[in-house]
């Protein structure tokens, strides 16, 4: 048992979806986008870490720049977050596109809902990103119904948002957040994995 996999188990969570090896053997995702939901709590970013830390993931994360100041400015650049300003927020997917060409290796870190509070429809930026980059997408979760929390799709980009989305979609239907009643999908059923409420 790896060291964040402890810190999961203490949080009260446990990994599912891919392991570090089977998420590995894919070369396809040595460069890829990450969404996380659902979002609902700055204790989202502590539970995601650890699951990036296990899949030993090259995460690079964009935050807004109110973040980076003493003391946290530091810790946050050594993880691998990146500073954005929201008056530019235009420009934001040549940004991260620009980002992900010019690296060997990365995990681009994105939460589609684009802040904690509910939210009724996704923002579409992290799509763009991943299309225009030619990179996959992973499906991520953070799911404090079943207390689980992983990587379990990749999914790859066809050119047909509103189909795509509404897949993707289907994967996250009846998880809560942290905060209940601020994830746009908790309420939609049948639960999308029901083994995983099943606890060891």
């Amino acid at each position: 048992m790896s060291i964040h996999t402890i810190l999961l188990k203490l949080c009260g969570f446990r990994v599912s979806g891919f392991t570090t090896e089977e998420f590995h053997q894919n070369p396809d995702l040595k460069k890829c986008v990450v969404i996380m939901a659902p979002h609902t709590s700055i204790a989202d970013f502590f539970i995601g870490r650890q699951v990036i830390k296990y899949l030993k993931l090259k995460m690079v994360m964009a935050m807004k720049k109110e973040f980076f100041v003493f003391p946290f400015k530091p810790f946050l650049k050594k993880v691998g977050c990146v500073p954005v300003d929201r008056q530019h927020a235009l420009h934001f997917a040549d940004f991260a596109v620009d980002l992900i060409k010019n690296r060997d290796e990365i995990a681009f870190i994105i939460c589609p809902e684009g802040t904690r509070t509910l939210v009724p429809k996704w923002k579409r930026g992290f799509y763009q990103i991943a299309e225009k980059a030619g990179v996959p997408i992973c499906v991520s979760h953070i799911d404090f119904r079943s207390r689980t929390a992983g990587i379990g799709k990749v999914f790859y980009p066809t050119g047909d948002y509103e189909k795509d989305l509404a897949e993707i979609e289907q994967y996250y239907y009846g998880m809560h957040g942290k905060n209940k009643g601020w994830f746009n999908l908790e309420d939609k059923e049948p639960y999308a994995h029901p083994e995983w409420l099943k606890r060891d």
